[in-house]
């Protein structure tokens, strides 16, 4: 007989082996949680890299230049630079054109915008109703606007509207009319080719996320008997919400700082201004006046704007639940 069971003879249980001593293991998900939150930076540095090479050199000296009175004396050295601080600031908020300007630009922009996801959202739609033949040529012709300089389709676009010999006149009967005499005519004109060249880029990027929805989805919506309105309102919106705040926000930035298609078509800014949007105000202050401490400062506030449109924006989806 065992010691062992002489104890459990006697009523006592017997020993256990001593257990070996466990090493502490790290918290579950702390390490590849920094693995994977640091991945998306490690693949987005080199873009990073060069962008902030190619635009905050830029942006600093555009803002250094607002802060100085920089004309044509101060560029060729005849005159030293003199700071200013916020004078240039104060100049243009108390410039009742600037104030003019900014309001039509923002309110251009916003038309712009507007229209064109309309425009590229319902021929995205259109896309996947229609049958390959048709569908190639929408995007073949809609790639072709896209593809063209914008000087190129502002020329175009001018010789269409033409007052004198323009087929869109003879074809609506309207004479001699000159499209670009009046103050929302030629912005209604600019509006069109700017809603030519850009609904392209909306259209292709919301089919390309309308294609990604599971048919089942769509065709459950079809037997509830949902309308097509219905269904892009309540399923595909939805759904594409990501989708549409990239083309939105991208809007948004290339229509605010339209430059092109406002100087080509209205002449550099219409009859006595009247068509004015910022990008051609600054740059008529900073090289038509060589007022280009000036010119940097609406550079500057247009930079601001843009920010802030973006920020509020993105705020606003991320109070309604949206991951972005």
């Amino acid at each position: 007989m065992t010691a062992q069971d002489t104890v459990a003879v006697r009523g006592r249980p017997a020993p256990r082996a001593a257990a070996p001593p466990r090493t502490p293991r790290p918290p579950r998900g702390r390490g590849r949680t920094r693995g994977a939150g640091l991945t998306p930076w490690l693949y987005l540095a080199p873009a990073l890299v060069v962008l902030g090479g190619l635009l905050a050199y830029p942006v600093q000296q555009l803002g250094v230049i607002s802060l100085f009175r920089y004309t044509q004396a101060q560029v060729s050295g005849g005159e030293p630079a003199t700071f200013q601080g916020l004078g240039n600031y104060r100049e243009l908020l108390a410039d009742e054109q600037f104030r003019q300007v900014l309001l039509t630009t923002v309110l251009f922009a916003a038309a712009c915008v507007v229209s064109t996801l309309a425009v590229g959202c319902a021929l995205a739609v259109l896309l996947t109703r229609v049958s390959a033949v048709p569908r190639l040529a929408l995007m073949l012709a809609g790639l072709g606007a896209w593809a063209t300089p914008a000087v190129t389709g502002s020329t175009v676009w001018l010789l269409l509207f033409d007052a004198d010999f323009g087929p869109v006149n003879r074809i609506l009967g309207l004479g001699d009319h000159s499209w670009t005499y009046g103050r929302y005519s030629a912005f209604l004109l600019v509006l069109l080719e700017v809603v030519w060249c850009s609904f392209p880029f909306v259209m292709i990027t919301v089919y390309a996320g309308i294609r990604a929805v599971p048919a089942e989805v769509l065709e459950a919506a079809a037997l509830d008997g949902a309308s097509q309105w219905r269904v892009w309102r309540s399923v595909l919106a939805p759904m594409l919400r990501p989708i549409l705040v990239v083309v939105t926000v991208q809007s948004v930035i290339w229509d605010f700082k339209v430059f092109t298609q406002i100087y080509v078509m209205t002449g550099g800014g219409g009859i006595a201004g009247q068509n004015l949007v910022l990008n051609v105000y600054a740059y008529q202050k900073a090289f038509a006046s060589s007022q280009y401490g000036l010119g940097a400062a609406i550079g500057v506030v247009m930079l601001l704007v843009l920010l802030a449109v973006t920020l509020v924006y993105l705020r606003l989806l991320r109070r309604q639940g949206e991951e972005l």
